[in-house]
């Protein structure tokens, strides 16, 4: 990522905790009388090992939000800052840079390589970039999600719920400023989902990982320790460790 490209964030003494930002961030898909406005105004700030739940009614902005935030999205106006710099005016090969060093993602499939151990597959992003992993980092990580004794087992010999925690490894494994979840527990089911959820919960507390999940599910924001809602693109409420019942009912004042 060239230096030139790189805008510092602005001073402010709440900085030092705050990880990703957004700024009066707006995103119009298309134009004139078919024009949609994806996110209308946003700013919020996520702080440094904390797990950030997105929530709101369908076509409310919350996928657009975080695809803006990871940088997998680009903007019609407003800002953003990952990791203490802008990213809103970056190229795309600076932004593919900056996703591939700075980023996690867990999606609802594993995208494991079949051919490739557990081992491998979790240090993959690191060879891609040309990188030799920390060995006490990778034992961390490995360990505080159960995978000690399955490192040398490819996916076909893992269980489902295995296989989820190899894919949370690999998002950790390159230290990134920010994990992204997109609606990871879709494809599990309730008790696997949950488990998954108490993993990114632990990796949030335990190693200090910074989370970011977009969720339907009021049960998984609950493991989160704060819940933005969006409605219409614009950010409805913010909740502070709410439990099931308190998301629920906020999302029924919405008409969900």
């Amino acid at each position: 990522m060239s230096t030139a490209a790189v805008t510092q964030a602005p001073a402010d003494p709440e900085l030092s905790r705050v990880i990703a930002s957004t700024l009066n961030l707006t995103k119009v898909y298309g134009s004139g009388a078919t024009a949609v406005r994806a996110l209308d105004g946003v700013s919020v700030n996520i702080h440094r090992g904390t797990f950030t739940a997105i929530m709101g009614p369908s076509g409310s902005g919350k996928s657009t939000l975080m695809h803006c935030l990871a940088g997998l999205d680009s903007i019609t106006s407003g800002r953003i800052f990952l990791g203490g710099h802008e990213i809103s005016g970056l190229s795309d090969r600076e932004l593919t840079r900056l996703r591939r060093d700075k980023v996690g993602f867990v999606f609802q499939s594993f995208n494991l390589l079949p051919a490739l151990t557990a081992a491998e597959n979790i240090v993959l992003p690191l060879d891609l970039a040309g990188r030799k992993p920390d060995h006490d980092h990778f034992s961390a990580v490995v360990e505080s999600l159960g995978l000690t004794d399955r490192l040398q087992h490819r996916p076909s010999e893992l269980s489902g719920g295995q296989q989820q925690r190899v894919a949370i490894a690999r998002a950790l494994i390159t230290r990134p400023d920010v994990l992204f979840a997109d609606e990871p527990t879709g494809a599990l089911d309730s008790k696997n989902g949950q488990a998954l959820l108490a993993e990114l919960r632990r990796a949030s507390r335990e190693l200090g990982q910074t989370i970011v999940m977009v969720t339907h599910d009021p049960i998984a924001a609950s493991y989160a320790s704060r819940v933005l809602i969006l409605n219409d693109g614009r950010l409805n409420d913010d909740l502070d460790h709410p439990d099931a019942e308190e998301i629920l009912a906020t999302m029924k004042e919405l008409g969900q």
